[in-house]
C-alpha cells in the first residue's frame, strides 16, 4: 500500500484562477496529501455559461481539472448553487431592494467556502480546506485563539473578505499564499508549467453576467424599477431617478443633475423611493455604527477600543475608536472624518497586520 501522507489530507478550492491552482502545487509539495475540489454555483440553467469575468464556469471546471491532473491529485466538482442561490444571490438581491449595499464576497467565504466546503472535506476524509486568498491563518498560544493575519502582499491582501470566519473555520483554514507576493505566484505557476498561469484575476461580483447589477436582480426577482425623486438635504426635488436599485452611497457618476458642485448620492430611502444626494462634504462622516459583530483576536469588547478600520475593501485604513453599544452593536468614531460609510458594506478592524475583528455597516 502506498505510504500515507504525514500532514493528511486537505481539499483546496480550485477556481480555475492561477492563486489557487498555485495553492494546491504548494501543498501538494509541502506533503499534503492534496483533493483539488471546483464549487459549482451555477444553477442548471445558467451552467453552460463562459463569460470571462465569471468565477467557476465550464471553462474554468476545465482548467481546474487539467491542474489537477497534472499535480496527480484527485479532483470533483462539487454542485453548491441551491445553497449558494439562498446564502449569496438571494441576500444580493434583498439588499439592493432595501437601499443598502451587499458584500457577496465576504458572505460567500463564509457561508459556502468555509462552511459547505469544509463540510464536504470531512466527507472525503479531509479536516482542512486551503484556498487561494492572500492571508495567513495562525494559531495564537497566549491569546488561545486563531489569528487572521493581513497577506504579505499588501496590494493583494484579502484579509477583509474574510473578517467573518468564525474561529471553527479559522482553525480549519490554510492559506499558502499568505507570504508571497502576486509576481511570486504568477513566476512559480510559470515555473512549475501550470495551465493557469497567465489567467487574468476575476474582478466585480462573479455570478453576475449582464451589465449592471439592476438588470440582474430584475431578472432574479422580476421586481420592476419604479422610478422616483432625487432630492437634496432641504428636500428640494433636483431631478428623478431611475429605480433605487441603480444606486449607492458615495455615487456620483449616472445622477444626470446640474449642478455647481459634482453630487454624491448621500442617502437611500426605500420608504419614500428617494434617492439623496449632496456635495462632497456631505459623504464625509466623524463615524458609524455597526452590528452582527465577529471577533477574531478577541472574543468581545467591552471597554474603547483603538483600532484601524477599513469600511471598503479598498479603503485606505483610518485611525478610530470602537465603543460598544446595546445589543452587540458597536460605534467607530473615526480620528478624521471618512468617506461615504456605506450601509450594508462590511467594517473590518485591525491592530497592526492583525484581523481584531468586523461588522456590518448599519
Amino acid at each position: 500500500m502506498p505510504k500515507k501522507s504525514s500532514k493528511g489530507k486537505v481539499v483546496v478550492g480550485m477556481s480555475g484562477g492561477v492563486d489557487s491552482s498555485v495553492a494546491a502545487a504548494i501543498l501538494k509539495n509541502d506533503g499534503y496529501d492534496v483533493i483539488g475540489v471546483t464549487i459549482k454555483t451555477w444553477p442548471k440553467e445558467e451552467c453552460g455559461a463562459s463569460v470571462g469575468r465569471a468565477c467557476c464556469n465550464l471553462e474554468a471546471v476545465t482548467r481546474a481539472r487539467a491542474v489537477a491532473e497534472g499535480l496527480g491529485v484527485p479532483y470533483y466538482v462539487v454542485d453548491f448553487s441551491h445553497d449558494f442561490k439562498k446564502e449569496v444571490i438571494d441576500y444580493f438581491c434583498a439588499e439592493y431592494l432595501k437601499g443598502r449595499t451587499p458584500n457577496p464576497c465576504v458572505v460567500c467565504n463564509e457561508k459556502i467556502k468555509f462552511a459547505k466546503l469544509i463540510e464536504k472535506a470531512r466527507s472525503l476524509g479531509a479536516q482542512r480546506v486551503a484556498t487561494g486568498h492572500y492571508a495567513r491563518a495562525l494559531f495564537d498560544k497566549k491569546r488561545g485563539r486563531y489569528l487572521l493575519k493581513e497577506g504579505k502582499d499588501k496590494a493583494k491582501d484579502q484579509s477583509y473578505f474574510l473578517f467573518s470566519l468564525s474561529q471553527e473555520q479559522l482553525k480549519h483554514a490554510i492559506f499558502p499564499l499568505g507570504g508571497l507576493t502576486k509576481d511570486k505566484v504568477r513566476s512559480m505557476a510559470k515555473k512549475l508549467k501550470l495551465r493557469t498561469h497567465d489567467t487574468v484575476s476575476s474582478q466585480d461580483v462573479c455570478f453576475i453576467q449582464d451589465k449592471s447589477y439592476a438588470e440582474y436582480i430584475r431578472k432574479k426577482t422580476g421586481v420592476e424599477d419604479v422610478p422616483g425623486e432625487i432630492v437634496n438635504g432641504a428636500g428640494n426635488v433636483l431631478g428623478r431617478h431611475k429605480g433605487i436599485i441603480f444606486y449607492t452611497i458615495g455615487q456620483r457618476r449616472g445622477l444626470g443633475i446640474a449642478h455647481k458642485e459634482p453630487l454624491y448620492v448621500t442617502g437611500i430611502d426605500t420608504a419614500n423611493n428617494r434617492v439623496m444626494v449632496g456635495e462632497k462634504t456631505d459623504v464625509l462622516k466623524n463615524g458609524l455604527a455597526a452590528e452582527r459583530l465577529n471577533w477574531i483576536a478577541v472574543k468581545g469588547i467591552e471597554k474603547p477600543m483603538r483600532v484601524m478600520t477599513k469600511i471598503r475593501y479598498a479603503h485606505k485604513k483610518a485611525r478610530a475608536n470602537v465603543t460598544k453599544m446595546v445589543e452587540g452593536a458597536v460605534r467607530v468614531d473615526f480620528d478624521e472624518p471618512q468617506s461615504s460609510p456605506t450601509p450594508g458594506q462590511a467594517v473590518v478592524f485591525y491592530d497592526k497586520d492583525i484581523v481584531v475583528g468586523g461588522g456590518w455597516i448599519k
